[in-house]
């Protein structure tokens, strides 16, 4: 008989995983095991953010996916530093060969030509405009976009370009790029969606390790609204039995801080994440990890996610559809429910270049 037993996961200061399994499609795996030894008595190894260019062939991909509400986004960060446990991208670092956990986010990648290929796309005759959205998979404003400005990059070419666009992020360094996102929004041709999950620091620092505090993302909130830039805030994930019971109050907050608009999508837990998410209730909150699962399975037809569109966004059963209604009256208490009008694509053009010859009947 084995004398190993499985290691209790433990956390990383400042990280959200707690483990870093091997991806799914590596020949080898890796598994912790307790080797008798303490964590008092060797200090761990400090994990440290590696940042490494991808070179990409096309910048903007497309889904056909009716859940999502767009078909065509940017993304130009692949893993976030800001380590959100619940964070859907994650099982995508496993077609790289690293970890969905610890690896998605210290080992992250970015792409130094966005803005040529953006350009590029752009420019193409056969090219017709539809509303690009920036930011559907990992967060394009975490903490290496201060230095590398690729987001930044980005936004001055749909600005020449007068193409309208849609940005998420959870990080008020988005207010650095509001010369850009004032005069577009004017033109009809931006709004931005900012992602609070809870009013809770601890929790928020705890789930969402390197992400923007609350109150950080609710002066973004007011920041964008004040500079006449249309702001949601979307509170996903919603997580039943943890931070669902603060669906109205964060709806509440972000109205004041003149929102727009608002939405939500309940807890998902797809591939390699419902490890993580469990791993991770069980050393920060293991009083009610417990419980937490089995309200997760109550909205997931007694399993712990579905993948069926449809469904996968709210789930499905009572619990669900208190949720849904909850969030109903909330987004109508506080304002938050009269829809916008599409943005404007009819003012797209592409720029002239040095070299161009000049229509004189144009």
């Amino acid at each position: 008989m084995s004398g190993f037993t499985q290691q209790i996961p433990t956390a990383v200061r400042g990280r959200g995983a707690r483990t870093n399994a091997s991806g799914r499609y590596e020949a080898a795996t890796r598994e912790a095991f307790d080797d008798g030894w303490t964590p008092g008595d060797v200090a761990p190894a400090r994990l440290v953010t590696t940042i490494s260019p991808e070179k990409a062939k096309l910048i903007i991909t497309r889904n056909d996916s009716p859940d999502v509400g767009f078909s065509a986004s940017i993304n130009p960060y692949r893993g976030c530093e800001h380590g959100c446990i619940y964070c859907y991208a994650r099982p995508a670092h496993a077609y790289m060969g690293l970890s969905p956990g610890l690896d998605f986010e210290s080992k992250l990648f970015f792409k130094p030509g966005a803005a040529g290929l953006l350009e590029c796309e752009l420019s193409n005759p056969r090219y017709r405009p539809e509303f690009i959205h920036i930011g559907g998979n990992t967060d394009p404003y975490q903490p290496q976009e201060r230095t590398l400005r690729v987001t930044r990059q980005i936004l001055e070419v749909m600005d020449r370009f007068n193409h309208p666009f849609s940005i998420i992020t959870k990080s008020a360094l988005i207010l650095r790029d509001l010369d850009l996102l004032s005069p577009m929004a004017a033109r009809n041709l931006v709004r931005v969606a900012i992602s609070i999950t809870t009013l809770d620091r601890t929790l928020a620092r705890s789930m969402e390790p390197r992400a923007a505090t609350p109150e950080k993302r609710l002066a973004a909130v007011r920041g964008l609204s004040e500079a006449g830039v249309p702001v949601f805030v979307m509170f996903a994930p919603s997580i039943p039995g943890l931070n669902d019971h603060e669906m109205e109050a964060v709806l509440a907050r972000a109205a004041a801080a003149g929102a727009r608009g608002a939405g939500y999508v309940a807890l998902r837990l797809p591939l390699e994440i419902a490890d993580l998410f469990k791993e991770w209730l069980a050393t920060d909150y293991p009083d009610r990890a417990s419980k937490v699962m089995s309200l997760v399975r109550q909205m997931r037809g007694g399993k712990e996610n579905d993948s069926q569109w449809g469904k996968r966004m709210r789930g499905e059963g009572p619990r669900a559809a208190l949720m849904s209604r909850r969030f109903a009256t909330a987004k109508t208490r506080y304002g938050l429910d009269s829809p916008l009008g599409p943005l404007d694509l009819s003012q797209f053009r592409i720029p002239a270049r040095t070299g161009d010859q000049i229509d004189l009947f144009g």
